[in-house]
């Protein structure tokens, strides 16, 4: 089945009041980039939607990049036709078969927004209705006006119909950009990414930070957070993300050598925080997040977050604090970065593991600890030596394959 046209409806938009429009000329440009691809497409912006029409374009591709744009609803898909009863009957007979082929029941519904139309709303699906049950085969409608399968809708405007036989839902969510920035705790796991996702989801620009710890963790590690962050980068407006890498090596040995074995996990996540506050202040970002989950692993039990935390002044989001691993894992197959996850390269998380982590650690305990050695150096030359990389949708960044596996021979 080809279409002509899509009729894209959109989110959460209607909340925003005054602000509505601002946020829809966003998205439509937002949409109209992801389908810069297409060159026979057009796109029209009304008040509350967005028409795209097809000119003989695979609907499906169009879909499929329509799925990266956050803030749509749905999209109905349609057959255009000339504004007359003649031309919508004879449209929408052939839908209405079609609609009906798996047992289906369907009822019509109008939109009349050329008011100067012969027939009002109600009229006109009347019309539709009889001249369908009248010239369909026998047995092949079945009509439901109460409770129909699928409601056939008629968009009426003055220079052509819309006959909307099919609804698909959309991404969701709001357009990225609406709600400013955050900061993302990105490692190689399968968490962060997600968690990524679904701030980008509610309107956010994330950018991401990822800790590194050479020669303890290989550059196969960072090829993982660059392939990673290449596919986040696909639902970005313009296509690109920004990750910033940390240089934690001499912070984390000096973590370890210092601090009981117990504490050494808290002790890192609290200066790896420490570190992500000043980036994000150097940025003018508002907004942390990263991808705990509640009780996953020792850093994310309701102490240890406690105990973290209380380093940073900042708001930090955790979207799948309260989500299975087994939802996680299969959004992470949804956005195409579970395979990436799941290759066998050590992050700095997993490096220098405490046989016995703490899960109820004290918050007095980890200053106490923190007094063993002059920390905020290091942490200070960890965020000096950031080094910033932008990775572009499309156009995956190949860390040198001999290099890669140079070091990796080494350890």
């Amino acid at each position: 089945m080809q279409y002509d046209a899509i009729l894209i409806r959109l989110g959460e938009l209607f909340l925003k009041g005054k602000n509505k429009q601002r946020f829809i000329d966003r998205l439509f440009q937002t949409a109209k980039n992801k389908l810069a691809a297409f060159p026979e497409l057009k796109l029209e912006k009304e008040r509350d939607h967005f028409m795209v029409l097809l000119n003989g374009t695979d609907f499906e591709a169009v879909l499929k990049r329509l799925d990266l744009v956050f803030g749509i609803h749905s999209y109905a898909l349609g057959t255009l036709c000339d504004s007359n009863m003649d031309a919508i009957c004879e449209t929408a007979l052939p839908a209405a078969i079609r609609a009906c082929g798996d047992g289906k029941s369907i009822k019509f519904e109008s939109k009349r927004n050329w008011k100067k139309f012969e027939l009002n709303s109600i009229e006109i699906s009347q019309q539709v209705a009889r001249y369908v049950g009248t010239h369909a085969p026998e047995g092949s409608i079945k009509f439901n006006v109460k409770q129909p399968d699928l409601a056939i809708r008629v968009f009426v405007k003055e220079h052509q119909t819309l006959i909307v036989s099919d609804v698909r839902q959309a991404a969701g969510g709001l357009p990225i950009g609406l709600n400013g920035r955050a900061l993302l705790m990105l490692s190689g796991g399968l968490d962060s990414p997600v968690a990524g996702y679904y701030m980008m989801k509610r309107g956010l620009v994330v950018e991401g930070i990822h800790f590194e710890s050479p020669p303890y963790t290989t550059a196969r590690a960072r090829q993982k957070v660059y392939d990673l962050a290449e596919k986040m980068a696909h639902y970005l407006p313009r296509g690109k993300m920004q990750v910033h890498m940390i240089p934690f090596t001499e912070l984390q040995k000096a973590i370890f050598d210092h601090v009981p074995e117990s504490y050494g996990m808290t002790v890192m996540r609290r200066m790896m925080y420490r570190v992500t506050e000043n980036i994000a202040n150097s940025r003018t970002i508002h907004l942390l997040a990263n991808g705990e989950s509640l009780g996953q692993v020792a850093s994310q039990t309701p102490d240890s977050m406690w105990a973290i935390n209380a380093v940073t002044n900042l708001p930090v989001i955790r979207p799948l604090a309260c989500m299975d691993k087994v939802d996680i894992m299969e959004t992470a197959r949804k956005i195409d970065t579970y395979e990436i996850s799941i290759r066998p390269f050590e992050d700095c998380c997993t490096v220098f593991v405490p046989k016995y982590p703490s899960t109820s650690p004290s918050l007095k305990k980890c200053e106490k600890y923190e007094t063993f050695f002059d920390w905020a150096p290091l942490v200070e030359k960890c965020a000096q030596g950031v080094e910033t990389v932008t990775i572009e949708a499309g156009k995956p960044i190949r860390l040198d394959a001999d290099t890669t596996d140079e070091i990796c021979s080494l350890l």
